[in-house]
């Protein structure tokens, strides 16, 4: 594993520390948005997530964004959060004869207040190869009480072998959430004659929930450059002699690499992509005279003329980030789910004057 260079200043930051020390430890914004799901936190179940649901979501996770976490421009997600919720299992022995029957439930109750549910699909295997033939599978609906059961229709042709089912109906009633939903996983064993398989039991089925976070943290910011563009280049024509001195003098405001790595962390366990995040940061003194490719405010273009012209003792600009791109965590969950995740503003792209 590569050991990635970090500034001195972090060091404590990226090291292992003990679970009681979470808390006071990130300071970056991601960090901060992630250490109330870290392992230290109540209720947190271990090793829960693993084999067929976690190599569907990491295939999700690598078409929605890159090695670095930046969200694809061609992702067809629909949303910034999607949760994959693992069935609980109930009755006895599922085999009978060449059959299979599941019952399962699936409990989506305790969702964020700030998450709203926008469609919910069940993902399952419609056939899986056996030694002497296949095994054939099926999704039955529920109903309380005697009602028949309902048997569910992928919506499209299988994906990579997967399909799914929409199940946003069964799951929302006027603009509430239910609390869980009940299936039954139905396969036939079908194959040659005198074929003989030994019972193999297909994974269960498992729920996604695509959902809109709109905490303020995930809401995109409304940004204006073109404005910002057209008056910083109007008010610095309009300062007399701003721009009489042109000179050549260049500035050394720009981004800086800041690398944290989650295996430093000791967080690598429960956050399964990206493996590092670099915000990066901006540092540098931004020049006297503060031109068009630099989109600084009118007011920073103020600053300078004042600190330049009229009194010294008024600071110039600072450099600080001008443009940000979000990032898409992989994650499992507390209870064993697990969780996509794209976090607005958390890397800086490009700096500024102000």
């Amino acid at each position: 594993v590569a050991v990635l260079r970090v500034p001195l200043a972090a060091t404590l930051l990226l090291s292992p520390l003990p679970l009681g020390s979470l808390p006071a430890v990130p300071t970056l914004p991601l960090l901060q948005a992630l250490q109330t799901r870290a392992p230290g936190s109540p209720g947190w179940q271990a090793g829960l997530a693993s084999g067929q649901p976690l190599r569907y979501m990491l295939n999700l996770y690598r078409r929605a964004a890159d090695r670095e976490g930046r969200p694809r421009r061609s992702r067809s997600l629909g949303t910034n959060t999607i949760r994959l919720v693992q069935a609980s299992s109930h009755g006895g022995q599922p085999w009978a004869g060449r059959w299979y029957l599941q019952a399962l439930t699936y409990h989506t109750e305790g969702q964020p207040e700030v998450e709203h549910l926008l469609r919910a699909t069940v993902v399952y295997l419609p056939s899986l190869s056996l030694a002497h033939g296949r095994l054939l599978c099926a999704l039955e609906l529920v109903m309380a009480g005697e009602a028949p059961r309902v048997l569910l229709s992928p919506t499209a042709r299988p994906r990579h072998g997967w399909a799914e089912v929409d199940v946003t109906p069964y799951l929302v009633l006027g603009n509430r959430s239910v609390g869980s939903l009940a299936l039954r996983h139905v396969c036939v064993r079908a194959g040659r004659a005198g074929g003989h398989d030994a019972p193999v039991a297909p994974g269960h089925p498992f729920l996604l929930l695509y959902l809109n976070d709109t905490q303020a943290g995930l809401a995109p910011l409304a940004a204006e450059p073109n404005r910002h563009r057209r008056d910083t280049g109007t008010l610095a024509h309009d300062l007399p002699k701003y721009l009489q001195e042109q000179g050549g003098e260049k500035s050394d405001c720009s981004l800086r690499p800041f690398p944290v790595s989650f295996a430093q962390l000791g967080w690598d366990h429960w956050i399964i992509a990206p493996h590092r995040y670099n915000p990066r940061y901006c540092k540098g003194t931004c020049p006297h005279l503060l031109r068009y490719d630099f989109h600084a405010p009118n007011h920073a273009v103020v600053q300078s003329f004042v600190h330049q012209l009229v009194d010294a003792n008024v600071p110039r600009p600072s450099c600080v980030p001008y443009r940000y791109s979000p990032i898409s965590v992989l994650m499992i969950e507390r209870n064993g789910g697990i969780l996509y995740k794209e976090y607005e503003n958390m890397i800086a792209e490009s700096c500024t004057c102000r």
